[in-house]
């Protein structure tokens, strides 16, 4: 199982996974042949942005970085390899899973309908990345998603299936590219998601349907549970007393040894499903949340229980949430802090709701724990608390280097030259004594005249050490600051920016907000609670979501209504109201997430009156 999650210990060898690894693009030739009539027609066979010999690494390079574990949620069975929710770019981020370990994919991506409609959260890095996506109109936006089909293509087993989410926007311009990444015979089916909504006046006809593009590593080899539906009362009419057992999903059950019968049949390409009611449990409140009577059913037909099922684009965690419910194993994976807040929110609130028969039944499953995993935004917190030598392995791997099998003072290499990894507290700085030492050895044991130190910051009199040191032609060293935002340090993300010149965003070293909650009684046990005097600690950092636990209970999970707060506008509600049930002294909590990626709780107690 551990192959298949694709656990990958930050203090693996990444270095290895670097080396480019060409994945297979459908062989179509019969199908593009130009007939010999037409003459000498060019056809362009690769998908859209797509190199011969680089495929997509010239235009989006391999970047070596680890993972940073800051949450792991315990469901009791530790020693199972746990579900996998990651905060990063989702590019990269598959990069770093091993090929061939996920049954089944299904990803809503951004539509090709503005940068303004699928900006939800408000992250930085959502911003950064959807500007990318329509620099350059339609043939942009394909050669951003086309580089992450052909990972998932990758990712996939070999009966693994992938539902590709779109509007009609651009959908027909990605079958297309993906009838050249999976091959045109492995389009299973090109579904129909029909819905209805308030109509408008329009010189069109209203728009009420989704396409889903349904395809498969194997056309004649994937996972595919043939799902019902009841049979149309004309159809009944037509074919009286013929009746079949059958299982069916989406509301209505029926076990295949029931003695109970009914009319049905397989269900087609379209699929009449709500949307969700602005009333509904299930709704979080961002604009393009999905039904999960619609996610379950692509999961349900396209794989099994135990499967591994991914979602690279989780928004708001419908995916990982269906498939969690069906005993099924997830990957999912969202550039946004608050996406991954509420997913996690949302799966917590899933196993915190079930009902207490259900609860024995499910523990009997051996739910696995939760890791919620960043890549390239790095949380300060979480650094300090890890061992010196855990540190020094996180840093080496963050600076691209290799670390040291000996244990000395040399903790690794990079390009050949020696690296030495100060503590982990922030409140320790490299002394004068540590640069001489590391000279010294250099110097004598080592044979070498350079070398690195890596440390969060350095005393005055390290230095005028180091500087003296090269001064007399003995040594030279380097100094490379980890820095904090603010603090700029081009010289650690040099091996980024050198292959990328805007990659120097994705590695950031980020501070959780400073929370302040001002508190005013409103009645009786009605109460407003402000947190717009909060602050972020980052460059650049705004307060974008709060969310808030009127009954902590040591672990965070956010009162129904309270994970997702927006107006009309999409503008973040940092003041809530909220009424108790009863006096007397609470314990609540708040969740505060900032643009950078920066994210603290703080839980406090009142006395309701």
């Amino acid at each position: 199982m551990a192959k298949e999650l694709g656990v990958l210990s930050e203090f693996s060898d990444i270095q290895e996974i670097e080396e480019k690894v060409k994945i297979e693009i459908a062989e179509q030739k019969e199908f593009f042949k130009v007939p010999r009539r037409f003459g000498n027609i060019p056809v362009e066979e690769l998908p859209f942005g797509c190199d011969r010999a680089e495929q997509y690494r010239k235009l989006y390079p391999f970047v070596s970085l680890p993972f940073q574990t800051v949450e792991r949620v315990s469901f009791g069975h530790p020693k199972l390899d746990p579900n996998r929710l990651f905060f990063g770019d989702n590019l990269h981020v598959m990069r770093l899973l091993p090929p061939e370990s996920i049954d089944l994919i299904y990803i809503d991506p951004p539509f090709f309908s503005g940068r303004n409609y699928n900006v939800i959260f408000g992250d930085e890095n959502e911003v950064r990345s959807f500007t990318d996506i329509w620099e350059g109109g339609m043939p942009g936006y394909l050669t951003w998603l086309n580089a992450r089909l052909l990972e998932m293509k990758r990712l996939l087993k070999k009966t693994g299936s992938i539902y590709v989410h779109l509007d009609w926007h651009a959908s027909h311009y990605v079958k297309v590219e993906m009838d050249k990444i999976f091959g045109y015979e492995n389009l299973i089916n090109e579904v129909v998601w029909s819905y209805r909504r308030w109509p408008s006046k329009s010189i069109a006809y209203q728009r009420f349907h989704d396409i889903i593009l349904f395809y498969s590593k194997n056309k004649n080899d994937h996972t595919f549970n043939t799902a019902y539906q009841e049979i149309a009362d004309i159809t009944k009419k037509i074919h009286k007393g013929k009746k079949q057992k059958a299982l069916v999903i989406d509301g209505h059950r029926w076990s295949k040894d029931s003695d109970e019968k009914s009319e049905f049949t397989p269900i087609g390409d379209d699929w009449y499903i709500s949307t969700i009611a602005g009333n509904a449990k299930e709704r979080i409140g961002y604009p393009t949340q999905k039904p999960e009577q619609l996610i379950s059913r692509i999961i349900e037909v396209s794989s099994n229980k135990g499967d591994v099922v991914a979602d690279f684009f989780c928004g708001g965690g419908t995916t990982p949430a269906v498939a969690q419910r069906l005993g099924r194993r997830w990957i999912a994976c969202d550039q946004s802090k608050v996406a991954v807040a509420v997913t996690l929110d949302r799966l917590l609130k899933q196993v915190q709701g079930i009902p207490e028969e259900k609860q024995v039944q499910q523990a009997l499953v051996e739910l696995p724990d939760i890791t919620v995993e960043n890549w390239g935004v790095y949380e300060v917190p979480a650094l300090v608390k890890l061992s010196d030598e855990e540190f020094k392995h996180f840093v080496i791997r963050a600076y691209n280097g290799r670390v040291a099998t000996s244990e000395d003072i040399v903790h690794g290499y990079k390009d050949g030259i020696p690296l030495y990894v100060g503590p982990a507290s922030q409140t320790k700085t490299i002394t004068k004594n540590e640069v001489i030492s590391f000279g010294e050895t250099l110097l004598i044991k080592k044979g070498k005249k350079q070398g690195t130190m890596l440390a969060w910051a350095f005393a005055p009199s390290a230095k005028i050490a180091a500087e003296k040191l090269a001064v007399q032609g003995e040594l030279a060293i380097d100094f490379v600051k980890i820095n904090l935002i603010p603090i700029e340090s081009p010289e650690f993300r040099k091996h980024i920016t050198s292959k990328k010149e805007d990659y120097g965003k994705l590695l950031l070293f980020i501070m959780p907000p400073e929370i302040r909650v001002d508190v005013k009684r409103i009645s009786s046990l009605t109460y407003e609670f402000d947190i717009s005097e909060s602050v972020s600690l980052n460059q650049g950092g705004k307060i974008i979501n709060v969310q808030w636990d009127f009954d902590y209970k040591g672990r965070f999970v956010s009162t129904n209504g309270y994970s997702f707060l927006r107006d009309k506008n999409n503008i973040p509600l940092l003041s809530v109201r909220y009424e108790f049930s009863s006096k007397g002294k609470k314990t609540l909590a708040c969740k505060v997430q900032d643009n950078q990626g920066g994210e603290r709780t703080k839980s406090f107690d009142i006395e309701v009156t």
